[in-house]
């Protein structure tokens, strides 16, 4: 549905007159009709009012979506991309030096080539050494220490009893698919997919040196490994419940439960202490401990080999390189094209040394005053929250205490995790990018297994540095907010300190208001899983959150004929938007009493600026029925409506567009 603009009513209504008027000097015989009142642009859609500019330097693009934020993020990946190239020419430090010399190998494509499948000639070659059963179990701890998980997944997490620590999980894995399902169906479509996988396999299989005649046997040995894990494995929706992953098990239990896995030796491997993992599905891991005796060595050092190719070949010559995305890129995920050979190693080194890259990114692009200032809006912004509660009367006098606390004991992180990393790394040449790949996965994964243990669940984000972010970590109650977010449009340097609260300040509230919503009141402040609201606070946030539905379910989704914004699946965002307006007007009112007309308007211009977005034609019937966010125009005109803050910023009267009448508001925070 198009914008309707003043202009277009303004002639509408000239068009209409026209047409109605009996003759002209009957119309010159009566007194001329006092006319109503234009509505201005800004009371009419400020969406469209605050970004006329970008929008129309921004045209509807063919494909996909252009949106302010998404600008945000390509600048974040350029920043990377000149940080590793001046790494490259000029390294100042050992991190650095490391960093350039795995960009150099990554985009020398005729050294990559020249490489072939060298670098993962060690690992092949421990595989074939493969004699006897008891040796697959070995064999399976060395690759994990790689980085490369074969049979299953084991990572720390959170330990849902303990919030402040981290275990080690046990959990399926060791699939070349995505969906266990894929395995069982015996549907065309997937049967015709299982078809091209097989075909895959033997592709990989004959690049890892298989020969011809048993490609075949080989291919059916890892179909099969793969086929019975699958068998025993959760649905994927089973699997991202993450108390579906949390069953507890004390460490000196696993040998006598899993004896020819040899877990504890694997967690040895890992460098793992601890005396309690999760193994997230004793089935499957019965199943696995079975199989290490039931199938032969030789199909083991198939499915190795296998896995260890496939994990590689995005890394490896332009023939596994080829084979991986033809079959990942265009079959399963769908892409059109591959992306440029500056992206796909950019990937790589996020993957593989993702810290390395963000350490020195918060020293190049974070400048002292630029994160004082992040944290100082930050810490008033959660003044603004403590003080709503106590204003509002929101929940009885317990509820409010505990509120008070969490929000108190919230940590408030900016730029970088505040606990560095060790970055003693193997040297790195420029000779082989693959070999690079297995020397920083390494060590990736060795400083992962580090946050397994007590005190150690704040080792690391689960975001890095630079990559554009403002979230809020439950499980550890702490504001997390990367460097590479601190940028036009959340917060520009030199700018108004009311732009600097309507974008970015709105940003951190919508985050800080998480820890004490319906989620939130999931973990007390002291860490622990306990509801906290009582039945009163949950059924007076169900009704709030069913008028925000619909309110929002109102609204046209532009782009989409005849299709509205689905209320309730957009809801959480809806209200987190709203609270987050609301407090971060409170934080600039409080620290700007002396604001200027122009100071408000430009606090919610910025608000305005964080949304501006295009969206192709096909992006925009995905997202309308996918998206759990409101399109940009309601995520800025939908909370803006409630604030009688914005209407008397731009003058806007109750009923017009932009100002809902008292009984319509709806508020959370004022």
């Amino acid at each position: 549905m198009p914008t309707i603009r003043p202009l277009a009513l303004a002639l509408g209504f000239s068009l209409i007159t026209l047409l109605s008027a009996p003759d002209a000097d009957a119309a010159r015989k009566k007194k001329a009709a006092p006319k109503a009142p234009a509505v201005s642009a800004a009371c009419t859609d400020f969406y469209d009012y605050a970004n006329a500019g970008w929008l129309k330097a921004n045209p509807v693009p063919q494909a996909g979506a252009v949106t302010a934020l998404g600008q945000l993020s390509e600048r974040a990946l350029q920043q990377q991309r000149e940080l590793l190239d001046a790494s490259m020419k000029a390294p100042q430090g050992n991190v650095q030096k490391l960093l350039g010399d795995f960009w150099a190998s990554g985009l020398d494509e005729a050294s990559v080539e020249k490489d072939g499948s060298n670098p993962i000639a060690p690992l092949l070659s421990r595989i074939d050494a493969i004699k006897k059963a008891k040796d697959v179990p070995a064999s399976i701890a060395a690759l994990h220490q790689v980085g490369i998980p074969v049979g299953f997944n084991f990572g720390p997490d959170v330990d849902l009893k303990a919030l402040d620590r981290h275990i080690g999980y046990f959990m399926q894995g060791g699939m070349g698919l995505p969906d266990p399902a894929f395995y069982t169906r015996t549907d065309a479509d997937t049967q015709a997919l299982m078809g091209r996988y097989r075909a895959y396999v033997k592709q990989i299989l004959a690049l890892t040196g298989t020969p011809a005649d048993k490609l075949d046997a080989d291919a059916a040995s890892v179909l099969q490994i793969e086929t019975a894990l699958a068998r025993s494995a959760q649905s994927v929706q089973g699997i991202n419940n993450p108390f579906n992953n949390y069953v507890p098990i004390a460490t000196k239990d696993l040998t006598r439960q899993y004896k020819n896995l040899r877990l504890a030796d694997f967690l040895e491997a890992q460098g793992v202490k601890d005396d309690l993992v999760s193994m997230a599905d004793p089935a499957m891991f019965k199943q696995l401990d079975s199989m290490i005796v039931s199938i032969k060595p030789e199909q083991w050092k198939a499915y190795l080999r296998w896995r260890v190719g496939d994990a590689m070949a995005p890394y490896l010559s332009k023939s596994f390189h080829d084979a991986e995305y033809q079959f990942r890129g265009r079959l399963l995920r769908g892409d059109a094209l591959p992306p440029q050979r500056w992206q796909q190693v950019l990937d790589a080194i996020n993957i593989a040394a993702g810290p390395m890259l963000g350490r020195e990114y918060v020293a190049r692009y974070l400048s002292s005053d630029t994160r004082r200032q992040a944290e100082a809006i930050a810490d008033q912004v959660r003044d603004a929250q403590l003080a709503a509660l106590e204003r509002t009367g929101w929940g009885n006098g317990e509820v409010i205490a505990e509120a008070k606390s969490k929000l108190s004991a919230m940590k408030i992180e900016v730029g970088a995790p505040r606990r560095d990393l060790d970055y003693t790394v193997q040297p790195m040449g420029r000779g082989s990018f693959g070999g690079n790949m297995l020397i920083a996965s390494t060590w990736r994964h060795r400083e992962e297994m580090k946050r397994i243990g007590k005190g150690n669940a704040d080792r690391r984000w689960d975001v890095l540095p630079q990559q554009p972010a403002v979230a809020y970590d439950i499980a550890q109650n702490r504001l997390i907010i990367t460097a590479a977010v601190l940028q036009p449009p959340v917060l520009t340097a030199g700018s108004t300190p009311a732009a600097q609260y309507g974008a970015y300040g709105a940003l951190v509230a919508h985050e800080i208001t998480r820890a004490i919503d319906a989620k939130g009141s999931l973990v007390d402040a002291k860490g622990e899983l306990r509801s906290w609201w009582t039945p009163a606070e949950k059924t007076s946030w169900t009704l709030l959150a069913g008028k925000v539905a619909s309110q929002f379910g109102a609204y046209a989704y532009p782009g989409v004929p005849n299709v509205k914004v689905n209320g309730a699946q957009t809801a959480e965002e809806n209200l987190a938007d709203l609270a987050g307006i609301e407090l971060a007007w409170q934080a600039f009112s409080k620290a700007q009493p002396a604001a200027t007309e122009a100071d408000k308007q430009a606090f919610f211009t910025a608000w305005a600026g964080l949304w501006a977005q295009q969206l192709s034609p096909n992006e925009a019937v995905q997202r309308a029925s996918a998206d759990i966010r409101a399109p940009g125009q309601w995520r800025t005109n939908g909370p803006l409506s409630n604030l009688p803050e914005f209407g008397a910023a731009f003058s806007c009267k109750a009923g017009q567009p932009m100002q809902r009448v008292d009984a319509e508001q709806l508020k959370i925070w004022r």
